[in-house]
């Protein structure tokens, strides 16, 4: 089952910030700058925590997780451009 995931970060060096960026594309939608939106497992989660945490220096950046409930997410209200994302099913034959 998913979980809907709201990552945010703020990360002082450009190398650690593209490294950041990089590993969250991979794993969800860019809805700002430095805000992503995941559907993730418990165990991608994890996953994803385990690789940032390897990048960014604790001392000086900040990674953080917003886990909502399906609730939470269907009250996400967007204002201007842009919509809140959805876990689309997809299948790989």
């Amino acid at each position: 089952m998913a979980v809907f995931v709201v990552v945010s970060y703020d990360v002082a060096d450009d190398r650690r910030r593209t490294k950041v960026a990089d590993i969250l594309l991979g794993s969800g939608e860019r809805v700002q700058f430095s805000v992503f939106e995941c559907h993730l497992t418990r165990e991608e989660l994890e996953r994803l925590r385990a690789k940032l945490t390897q990048v960014i220096a604790p001392a000086e950046d900040s990674v953080r997780f917003y886990a909502l409930c399906e609730r939470c997410r269907q009250s996400v209200i967007v204002e201007g451009k842009g919509a809140a994302t959805e876990d689309h099913d997809f299948y790989v034959v």
